[in-house]
């Protein structure tokens, strides 16, 4: 990456473990797809007035890419009690944003198949009428 790893921690205080997960996980997004310029993560633990047992962690993914292109992964949980966890919120953010790698590099490669419009579908079937 051109600019350093960013990661903030908000209403809470900053976890090494939780630090050294979401490095792993950048480490591994920049070995499937090199071309990352920058990449800040946030991880949201809810405010005190939110706060009970099971509440659930956010964790936001900004990447940026050559181009100006960027990918952001920011889902809200809601009521899935799997984000209580937050090792497994980590994982899903980091899940979300490796499928949005997967699809961008698909464009790049031109591996996606493109929709015929109507109109060129009728024009070539008439090309093909005798």
């Amino acid at each position: 990456m051109r600019t350093p790893l960013r990661i903030t921690f908000q209403n809470t205080t900053p976890s090494p473990a939780l630090r050294r997960m979401i490095t792993e996980q950048v480490d591994h997004l920049e070995q499937f797809f090199g071309r990352l310029t920058a990449c800040h993560v946030v991880f949201k633990v809810p405010d005190g007035n939110h706060r009970t047992g099971g509440s659930p962690y956010e964790v936001t993914v900004h990447l940026k890419m050559p181009g100006g292109v960027s990918v952001d992964i920011d889902r809200t949980p809601g009521l899935d009690e799997r984000f209580a966890d937050p090792l497994f919120a980590i994982s899903d953010s980091f899940r979300r944003a490796r499928r949005r790698l997967q699809d961008r590099a698909r464009v790049l490669r031109a591996e996606v198949k493109k929709h015929r419009t109507r109109a060129s579908r009728l024009r070539d079937s008439e090309l093909s009428k005798p």
